[in-house]
């Protein structure tokens, strides 16, 4: 068994950056998967994860739940009701999944994009996002705005101040009316303050709030236009055949949003919530950790793309198990 207590330096060194920015730090988890090779554990994943039943109720957890963290995409159905509150000119279920998407740049993914801009007037020049590679496509190809995974929720924050006769060259800022409002709606669903804001991968703010608060947001929202939208355009949401889309075709009524850092939240209403990170921020652990946790909500789900074996002589010959 892997010894899962911090050594004393890196404590230190998280109660230092406590002091320096006086917010509340994350902690870290514990020793949450194993990575078996021939036979042999060769490492473990370290996180945290919380289950919470349909009233909302702790059924368990590990590490770290109330330390603030950033799930970075898994806000994103939280940002896509704040936008529909605010205007958004579409309730099209299947635009509302892709606002609320990190696609993998699919024709299907690029050519919603590019119609919800047109909507409001707009174009691909007007997106914000950083030129980036196609995730369904090798590296070496162009690299553009629209093919960032967030391009989506970037076309709806444009139609949102479009709507609202804000302006749409820095939409962006933390500052904007726009992603004030969409904090204070993240906040609502939490049941808590955002303990910090930072700069997201895509150049919109992330926020930090606990793996309990997203459980909890999830869990409300799972309820709500936009998790019904998730759920009946899965693919959409992330991409064909990856993580968020395996797991909401192969167990009715989950809404699931993956993010970066190791960062995966679920929930199905009248059953209960799931949030978790990955320390590492590696993805290959969440799938092993999400079915044991889905297993403390009465589910038993065999999803083999969830858990993908590793390789040797391009073989199976291990995987990554979950401890918890």
């Amino acid at each position: 068994m892997p010894r899962t207590r911090r050594p004393p330096r890196w404590r230190s060194l998280v109660s230092r950056s406590a002091r320096h920015t006086g917010v509340k730090t994350y902690s870290g988890g514990v020793a949450l998967a194993s990575i078996e090779r021939s036979g042999f554990v060769e490492g473990w994943h370290h996180g945290s994860v919380v289950v919470l039943s349909a009233s909302g109720d702790m059924i368990d957890s590990a590490g770290d739940v109330r330390g603030p963290v950033m799930p970075r995409s898994a806000n994103k159905p939280f940002q896509t009701t704040g936008m529909l509150r605010l205007g958004l000119p579409t309730t099209d279920p299947a635009d509302l999944a892709l606002i609320s998407a990190s696609h993998f740049g699919e024709e299907k993914h690029l050519q919603r994009v590019r119609a919800l801009l047109a909507k409001a007037g707009l174009s691909e020049g007007d997106l914000r996002t950083p030129p980036d590679w196609r995730l369904t496509y090798p590296a070496g190809t162009l690299k553009l705005p629209i093919f960032m995974n967030c391009s989506g929720k970037h076309a709806g924050m444009l139609m949102t101040c479009v709507v609202k006769g804000w302006t749409t060259d820095d939409y962006y800022e933390p500052t904007h009316p726009l992603q004030v409002a969409l904090t204070a709606t993240i906040e609502e669903y939490a049941g808590e303050s955002v303990a910090a804001t930072g700069i997201d991968g895509c150049g919109a703010p992330a926020v930090a709030i606990s793996l309990l608060g997203l459980a909890g947001g999830f869990l409300r929202v799972s309820g709500e236009n936009v998790a019904d939208a998730m759920r009946a355009f899965p693919d959409l949401v992330s991409g064909t055949d990856r993580d968020d889309d395996l797991l909401m075709r192969a167990v009715p009524g989950l809404v699931s949003k993956v993010g970066a850092e190791g960062i995966w939240a679920a929930a199905i209403p009248g059953v209960g919530a799931i949030a978790m990170k990955i320390d590492d921020g590696s993805s290959r652990a969440r799938g092993p950790v999400m079915l044991s946790a889905l297993r403390r909500l009465g589910i038993q789900a065999d999803i083999p793309g969830l858990a993908a074996p590793l390789l040797g002589r391009g073989k199976p010959v291990g995987a990554v198990h979950s401890l918890w």
